[in-house]
């Protein structure tokens, strides 16, 4: 950390100390909100959600080749195989915008071109079918059908337009990896084995993330109600899996990469939801700093200020997986439009103040920004369109 960067922070710390009115019951409660928050985060998506997306982070930097990573997700890839696979990977992996860090964490520093690690990045906590069928069947199908169109547009059209402001560098990259493609080492094991390897982790995080729901799915419903069956007995699987097909070394290493990225991620996550707690408070509250009566207030109509502002405020806050359609049917019934709406949902479940710090973190401040620029900007159009429509 440079050395005015450390200095700007003791600044900022020593304004905030002095100047914040610790003595007014607004502050202490969203003080509070904020702890809250985390207990909260940490309770329900840590140990089901974050660590496996580690552990698979892990697994993706060690396990999966990097010249497999350069065929199929590189600068030069098939760019309807690229940003095809990545824009559908939300329907399989239905995380939330944290859990989805690790993951996109791990195919960039393999080598994936901007353009699909960013579709991915988007999709992943965006295009959940189940999120999407529970939008229809509680909001309504004209918002569950804009759900999907929009998410699944919005992950190809961002990752394109990323991969086109920095094209230039992202040529200098894949001439980079292309020099040392050659010399990669051979895989030591059938691609097979590979491939079953990483869908028993995916199994683990699917089933430890079951969420039950109201959905009349008799299949469903099962699944929650034997998911920690289930669960267990994919981490039997995998255990025996790793103790069998790699070595010493190789579990090393994936220990110690899965750990390299629980040190990146982990304290600014943290961070960002003590943050987006003090601000916004936890989703259904009214504690945080900012009264949820004036989001209300903001939101009706279909204005261009309503839909940039419920995508604004969607992007800061913290939507854990499905918690995004309660909190709406209520801001809906509060009077708020229903092109904010589509625009908070295409903004919010991808986008968080947490998710953000973490994206700075691993492609740099101006690439974060235009990122975030761009979901929030495509998010406002699409929710003005279909107020128009609707």
């Amino acid at each position: 950390m440079k050395e005015r960067t450390k200095f700007l922070l003791m600044v900022l710390g020593f304004l905030l100390a002095y100047y914040i009115p610790f003595t007014n019951a607004r502050v202490q409660s969203a003080i509070m909100e904020s702890f809250l928050m985390l207990q909260e985060y940490v309770q329900l998506h840590v140990l089901t959600c974050l660590i496996p997306a580690f552990f698979i982070a892990g697994a993706i930097s060690v396990f999966i080749s990097q010249a497999a990573v350069l065929k199929y997700f590189g600068a030069k890839a098939n760019k309807v195989l690229s940003y095809g696979v990545a824009s559908v990977s939300g329907s399989i992996l239905a995380v939330c915008s944290c859990t989805v860090l690790p993951l996109f964490a791990g195919i960039w520093k393999r080598g994936a071109g901007l353009g699909p690690a960013i579709a991915f990045l988007y999709s992943g906590p965006a295009i959940n079918i189940l999120a999407i069928i529970l939008t229809a069947r509680v909001l309504g199908w004209q918002l569950g059908l804009a759900r999907a169109l929009g998410a699944v547009s919005f992950s190809v059209i961002i990752g394109l337009i990323m991969a086109f402001i920095y094209r230039h560098e992202e040529k200098a990259k894949h001439e980079a990896n292309e020099a040392m493609f050659n010399s990669l080492p051979e895989e030591k094991r059938p691609l097979s084995k590979t491939v079953v390897y990483f869908m028993t982790m995916i199994l683990v995080l699917l089933f430890a993330t079951w969420t039950k729901t109201e959905f009349p799915s008799g299949l469903w419903n099962l699944i929650f109600s034997l998911k920690w069956y289930l669960a267990g007995l994919a981490l039997v699987v995998l255990a025996w899996q790793v103790f069998t097909w790699f070595d010493k070394d190789e579990r090393k290493t994936w220990v110690e990469s899965t750990w390299e990225f629980a040190k990146q991620i982990f304290p600014l996550l943290f961070m960002g939801v003590l943050a987006a707690g003090f601000l916004m408070g936890r989703p259904g509250t009214n504690s945080g700093i900012i009264p949820s009566r004036y989001i209300e207030m903001l939101v009706g109509g279909n204005s261009l200020w309503a839909n940039l502002f419920a995508s604004v405020s969607g992007a800061l806050m913290y939507f854990a997986t499905l918690t995004e359609i309660p909190i709406l049917q209520g801001l809906l019934g509060a009077g708020m439009g229903k092109g904010p709406a589509l625009a908070l949902l295409l903004a919010g479940p991808a986008l968080s103040l947490p998710n953000m710090l973490v994206i700075r973190s691993v492609v740099g401040t101006r690439k974060m920004l235009v990122y975030v620029s761009l979901v929030i900007i495509m998010s406002t159009i699409a929710g003005m369109v279909y107020g128009y429509l609707f």
